[in-house]
Order: C-alpha cells, then sequence, then structure tokens
C-alpha cells in the first residue's frame, strides 16, 4: 500500500468529464488545462491484445466505428475517429493506448486512475495485460497508477501480473462478499457510487485500512456531504466547477 497516500482529491472523470471527448487525449489535456492533476479512464484489450481507452463495450457510441470493440484488432482501431460525436472540434479524435496515455501523464507528472473495463470473457486477462503494461511504463515513476474495476477477476489478474500496484474495488451496489472480495484481492481502496456512502460505510472501510474514494459527483452539495463524511477522493465531470486542490 502506498504511504502516504500519494493521490490527489479531485479526479477528473474520462480526463474532462463531458467538456472533451471522453478517453481521448484531448480530454485529458483539456482537463490539465483546468487544473487536475489526476484522471480517471476506462482500458479494455484490443482483439490483438493492445490496451486502449474506451469505456463501452461497443464502438457505436463514442466513434464512427460498429460491433464490439475488443474484437477489432488494434490496426483497425486505431483508424477511428473518437471526436466527432462530441463535436466538431475534435472530428479525427483518435482513440488512444493506455502507453499513448501513460507517457503523457509521466511527463507531466500526473496521476492516473486505471478503471479495467474488460471485454466481458476477457476479465482477468485484462487485469493481467493492463497490470503488466503499467508496471514497466511506471516502473521509475513517484507514484504508480490506481488500478480499479468492478471485476474482482480483472483485479485478481491485476494482482497476479503486478502484485505492487495498487488496486481499488468499484462498486455500484453493496453486493454480498464484496468485503471479503476487497481483502482478499488487498485492495488499498473502495471506490462507490457516491450516494452509498454513510457515516457506517465510511468508519467501516478506513478501519481496514482502504481509503473512500466516490464516483461520479457533479454537484456542489454531494462533494460537501462526502468532504463532511472524511471520504479520500472525488471522481467527476465538472472539471469546470470544481477547483482541484
Amino acid at each position: 500500500m502506498p504511504t502516504p497516500w500519494p493521490y490527489p482529491f479531485w479526479i477528473a472523470h474520462r480526463g474532462a468529464g463531458k467538456q472533451a471527448p471522453e478517453n481521448t487525449l484531448a480530454a485529458f489535456r483539456l482537463g490539465a488545462q483546468h487544473g487536475w492533476r489526476m484522471f480517471e479512464c476506462d482500458v479494455k484489450l484490443s482483439a490483438d491484445g493492445v490496451p486502449f481507452l474506451l469505456h463501452d463495450n461497443t464502438l457505436e457510441r463514442t466513434t464512427h466505428g460498429h460491433g464490439v470493440a475488443g474484437e477489432r484488432p488494434w490496426s483497425e482501431l486505431a483508424q477511428l475517429d473518437a471526436g466527432s460525436w462530441h463535436s466538431r472540434a475534435y472530428a479525427g479524435e483518435p482513440i488512444p493506448t493506455l502507453e499513448n496515455l501513460a507517457r503523457w501523464c509521466l511527463m507531466n507528472r500526473h496521476h492516473l486512475d486505471i478503471e479495467i473495463k474488460p471485454t466481458p470473457g476477457a476479465e482477468e486477462r485484462t487485469g493481467q495485460v493492463v497490470a503488466a503494461l503499467a508496471a514497466r511504463l511506471w516502473l521509475n515513476a513517484e507514484a504508480p497508477p490506481l488500478l480499479t474495476s468492478f471485476r474482482p477477476e480483472s483485479l485478481l489478474g491485476a494482482m497476479t501480473a503486478a502484485p505492487q500496484l495498487p488496486r481499488g474495488l468499484l462498486l455500484d451496489i453493496l453486493w454480498d462478499g464484496w468485503l471479503n472480495h476487497a481483502r482478499q484481492l488487498q485492495c488499498v481502496a473502495i471506490v462507490c457510487n457516491h450516494a452509498l456512502w454513510d457515516t457506517a460505510l465510511v468508519s467501516q472501510v478506513k478501519a481496514l485500512g482502504m481509503k473512500c474514494l466516490s464516483y461520479t459527483v457533479n454537484d456542489e452539495w454531494a462533494a460537501e456531504r462526502l468532504i463532511a463524511l472524511g471520504t479520500d477522493g472525488i471522481v467527476s465531470d465538472r472539471v469546470d466547477l470544481f477547483a482541484p486542490c
């Protein structure tokens, strides 16, 4: 577990939330222009094993491609337009690889929360490949990336491939057994839908030595509630609203 906790409190969701096309380098640059120093991204594998940034299983929403992204080779994915869906200003923006983003983060001393977002059926392998690459890219960095996932299998793959990298379990509900999984996976953080946090849950997680992070917080009242609860990090789309410290 990193000691002390090396990450900023504020984390920009998919680069710059909704102000630029999510999970593109343009989005991360825009978030940085607003003063944010830590970013969240979604990473999955191409058919030939290249870790790249995309949230959905399919290509239609954020590119002009079609079908399951993980069934396409990187040579095909690299040609897609991932910006026009957002606005004309970003037409032609490509899908980045994790390595593209890592080099940008390292050059600018930014922190990264890598959400492992596997194509169904590739959960453990995606965790293994992403973690192994992250370990190599951040080998001499001051702070490693935080590897998070909703899928325990992906976190298991990450732990197997690079046990030294910190891991966090993402939760949209408090499903049966989540805490045991977090312990077994040696997680350093629990990343919850922000509405799940209350005094009791914060105390329970912190008593186990884990940090309490929240997604996706876009309203001031919600951020104020989480700060009052003593949580440790907020993921937000609103790079234009909050002033990260």
